[in-house]
């Protein structure tokens, strides 16, 4: 497996490298959040690496990683798993709600991620076969059943037709669609499609689900 990991440290990255490569993963390291969102993007010629999970440390020195977690859920599947010596409640939940599969706290026993690791995969294998999802072997690509999502260009088509969503109504989609199976609370979904708190919008994502569902065809 092939595994993104995004550390400013350079002494923890290297120890965490050298404990990963010796049970099998080929590891990338970024160094800020610019490096981890260039790492993610596709390359001159339209190719886009693949990795099995990225392992995301919230202390980065060029952008806040809560923020890289949101733009890189916004780019591709891949399991997030933030690894932070943030370990209070607040910033637990907030990681899981922005769109992290998982949440580790420094200092950690690396025999727990590696066991982690393995789990967020074996739950995106899991849920992908479930719901018949097949595309990019980045998940850069959507289908389900006739719906097909397009993450990287933010097209979305039914039975090949061309269906027209506004921003907010596409990103609704993309979030239930990269996690099929799962049961979101209206709150994480406010804090994740709108970056606000729940009070005050519930109207507003009732409003999105009631237009956006004709128009994929799926039902009310």
């Amino acid at each position: 497996m092939r595994l993104l990991l995004v550390e400013d440290d350079d002494h923890v990255a290297a120890a965490l490298s050298a404990i990963l490569a010796k049970h099998g993963f080929t590891v990338t390291h970024a160094r800020n959040g610019e490096e981890a969102l260039q790492a993610v993007l596709p390359t001159a010629q339209g190719e886009r690496p693949s990795y099995g999970v990225i392992l995301l440390d919230l202390g980065l020195p060029d952008q806040d990683g809560y923020q890289v977690c949101g733009r890189i859920r916004k780019l591709t599947t891949t399991p997030v798993i933030m690894v932070t010596a943030r370990g209070d409640v607040r910033s637990r939940i907030h990681g899981l709600n922005l769109g992290a599969d998982d949440y580790v706290v420094k200092p950690y026993d690396p025999g727990e991620l590696l066991a982690r690791i393995h789990a967020v995969s074996r739950r995106r294998a899991g849920a992908e076969e479930t719901a018949g999802i097949a595309g990019a072997a980045d998940g850069t690509l959507l289908r389900l059943g006739p719906v097909t999502i397009e993450l990287p260009t933010r097209r979305v088509s039914v039975d090949g037709e061309s269906v027209p969503l506004t921003r907010k109504e596409f990103d609704l989609l993309a979030l239930l669609a990269q996690r099929p199976g799962v049961v979101f609370r209206r709150e994480q979904i406010i804090s994740e499609v709108w970056h606000t708190s729940w009070e005050g919008t519930g109207r507003t994502l009732e409003v999105h689900v009631a237009s956006c569902a004709p128009s994929c065809g799926c039902p009310p």
